[in-house]
């Protein structure tokens, strides 16, 4: 996924204030010679001197003001001395200051140099010293306005030097701090902009990291459909193949020594044993609810599945329905259903019974399925490894319940499922 970034602002105004502060000095001093040069303005024995302080001069603005500021270390491993310190930016404005006086007062012309000064004055000075040093600079570039040297200063033209020196003040300080403000607020602009960038790449990492993370929880997904599925698949063939199977087994076993008579029957209920495990293992591939739940309710389907089981199994068996039976939601009554007729088929096959009793008690937030018996019981902590038990607990807790055995050897088994109340309306909405 690809990052959308802001392209950085391009403002003018910040690169004409850089502009004059990197090359102001150079500008100023450039143009005041060439015009001094041009009219003449200074000739014979000044003329030496004026180029060696316009040397001078640009020299201190290039070693102090226009190399990129900052703490760099020099050719020696010592840092560089800038301007942009502290300790050395009035002392740089103030020998510009005084150097620019001279200038003025050889030649007007050098006047040019003021704009430098003001945003070398606003940048290098702290506080309101920086206001003092332009003012210091539009008194001399008023004072290179109305002549310089070359006019004798009387009362008119020190009233007109007070007067231009108070309007080249203001204008430069409000276009000063106008630019200086423009200035912040670009780079505060240009901040943002790169952290709103760095926020979009970052989001695109962790879009990219989550479209990773959606593969890996869909695949995981696939896979535990799957192994749920084969184990419903399990616990299906278990409740009905299985039993089934073990039913008409012990229907035959038992007619291969009894007579004729009695034969027959055993023959009849092996195969009405085979039609229904045989619809039973139907149902269990569409994964619909065992057949006695499509019409009939649930304390009904279970009491006529034990009253069944009791004539095969031959063992005496009490069914009991407490509380107010409500219709419950679909997988919750298939879940109570299979528990119970486990429960009793692991009584005939294992327990040695002669009575078993079942009891359903519906309450205000629970179900609770109870089934008992008077064999021969086990010890759970030993002997739960059979997958009967297994997959009645799997059922249970697929259903947020709570799946107990209780037994010991010749006492008994005693096992509890207690599942939510969730009527059927409400889990259909």
């Amino acid at each position: 996924m690809g990052v959308t970034t802001e392209p950085e602002p391009v403002d003018i105004g910040a690169r004409v204030e850089w502009a004059i502060g990197r090359y102001g000095p150079f500008a100023g001093l450039a143009i005041g010679s060439a015009i001094t040069l041009a009219t003449r303005t200074v000739s014979g024995p000044a003329a030496g001197p004026l180029a060696a302080l316009v040397a001078a001069t640009a020299v201190w603005a290039y070693l102090l003001a226009f190399r990129t500021s900052g703490p760099a270390a020099g050719d020696c491993g010592r840092p560089r001395v800038r301007a942009s310190d502290p300790r050395v930016g009035p002392v740089y404005v103030v020998v510009l200051l005084l150097a620019t006086a001279v200038l003025v007062h050889l030649s007007p012309w050098f006047a040019f140099l003021a704009l430098a000064g003001y945003a070398h004055s606003y940048e290098y000075l702290p506080g309101r010293w920086r206001y003092v040093g332009i003012a210091a600079m539009a008194v001399l570039h008023a004072y290179g306005t109305i002549g310089g040297g070359f006019n004798e200063l009387g009362p008119l033209l020190v009233v007109a030097w007070a007067v231009i020196t108070v309007l080249i003040a203001t204008v430069a300080i409000t276009f000063t701090v106008m630019g200086a403000r423009t200035a912040e607020l670009s780079q505060r602009r240009a901040r943002t902009i790169a952290d709103l960038n760095e926020t979009n790449r970052r989001l695109a990492e962790s879009l990219d990291e989550n479209a990773e993370l959606h593969t890996r929880l869909l695949a995981q997904a696939r896979e535990a459909g799957i192994a749920d599925e084969r184990a419903r698949m399990a616990r299906e063939i278990h409740d009905t193949l299985a039993q089934g199977l073990t039913g008409i087994v012990t229907q035959l076993e038992a007619a291969d020594s009894a007579e004729e008579q009695t034969r027959r029957r055993h023959v009849d209920t092996a195969r009405a044993l085979a039609r229904e495990s045989l619809t039973e293992a139907r149902r269990s591939v569409d994964a619909l609810a065992p057949g006695r739940l499509a019409g009939a309710r649930l304390p009904d389907a279970i009491t006529d599945m034990a009253k069944e089981w009791a004539e095969t199994a031959e063992v005496g068996v009490h069914v009991e329905v407490t509380g107010d039976p409500v219709p419950l939601l679909p997988d919750i009554e298939v879940t109570l259903y299979r528990v119970a007729q486990e429960s009793l088929a692991n009584v005939g096959r294992h327990a040695g019974a002669a009575r078993a009793g079942l009891t359903l008690s519906y309450m205000d937030d629970v179900v609770v399925l109870d089934v008992r018996d008077d064999g021969t019981g086990f010890d759970p902590a030993a002997d739960r490894a059979g997958f009967g038990l297994t997959a009645m607990e799997q059922r249970v807790r697929r259903v947020s319940g709570t799946f107990t055995v209780e037994s010991a050897p010749g006492d008994g088994t005693a096992i509890s499922a207690s599942v939510p109340a969730i009527p059927a309306e409400r889990g259909q909405a």
